[in-house]
C-alpha cells in the first residue's frame, strides 16, 4: 500500500453539514479536527495524516511472538504508551508504518491513527467501516470520509452528550484517553472552541 488517493480536500459546506447530522455545533467539531490534526487531513506528500502508535502495535502483536521480538528489535513496539518520543515528520512516521507493514501489514494499519480526527484503526467499525484496510482506502480518498469517521466514532464511542455539551475534560477523556489532562487536551478544546464559536 502507498497510501496515497485521491486527496480530495473539504468543502466548505461538509463541516457544518457532518455536524448538523450528528446534532452538534459546527464550531464544537471544528475544535476537535483543529486540536487533532490542525484542520488538516493530508500531508503534504498527498497522505493521510498519520501517526504509528508502538504501543498499539506491541498490544496487536502479542499472539504472534516471532513477529512481536521483530518489531521490538526494531524499535517499532513497546509495551507502553510514551517509552520513546514519536518520529518528527509525516516521512518519518510512514516509513515507520511500511516497516511495520513489512512485519504484519493488519496490526500495523490497527495501530496508526488516522486523518482529520486521528481515529486509531482499530476502532475502524466505531468509525463506520467493514475493515480496517476500507477505512484506509477511504480515509486516502478523502478529508469528507475522514470527517465520517470522525464523525461515527464519536456518536458510536458514546461521546456525542460530551460533545454536544461543551463537556471537554469529558469529552477528551473518552476520545484521547485518560491522560488527557497531561497535555491539556481538554483546555486545547476549549479554546479551539471559543475561537471558532
Amino acid at each position: 500500500m502507498n497510501f496515497h488517493g485521491e486527496a480530495l480536500l473539504m468543502q466548505a459546506e461538509e463541516i457544518p453539514a457532518i455536524a448538523n447530522d450528528i446534532g452538534v455545533e459546527s464550531a464544537a467539531l471544528r475544535a476537535v479536527l483543529a486540536v487533532e490534526s490542525s484542520g488538516l487531513g493530508f500531508d503534504k506528500a498527498g497522505r493521510p495524516k498519520a501517526l504509528f502508535e508502538r504501543h498499539y502495535f506491541y498490544k496487536m502483536l502479542k499472539d504472534d511472538p516471532d513477529a512481536l521480538q521483530q518489531a521490538v528489535d526494531a524499535g517499532l513496539a513497546y509495551p507502553k504508551w510514551g517509552e520513546k518520543p514519536y518520529p518528527k515528520g509525516s516521512d518519518a512516521v510512514y516509513a515507520e508504518i511500511e516497516a511495520a507493514c513489512g512485519i504484519n501489514t493488519n496490526a500495523a494499519l490497527l495501530s496508526v491513527s488516522w486523518g482529520l480526527g486521528q481515529i486509531m484503526g482499530n476502532n475502524f467499525k466505531l468509525a463506520g467501516c467493514s475493515t480496517v484496510n476500507q477505512m484506509v482506502e477511504e480515509a486516502m480518498t478523502s478529508e469528507a470520509n475522514q470527517l465520517r469517521h470522525m464523525a461515527n466514532f464519536i456518536k458510536s464511542a458514546g461521546l456525542l452528550d460530551e460533545l454536544q455539551a461543551k463537556n471537554w475534560a469529558g469529552f477528551a477523556r473518552g476520545y484521547n484517553g485518560p491522560g488527557y489532562a497531561k497535555n491539556a487536551y481538554d483546555v486545547k478544546l476549549a479554546d479551539a472552541y471559543n475561537k471558532f464559536a
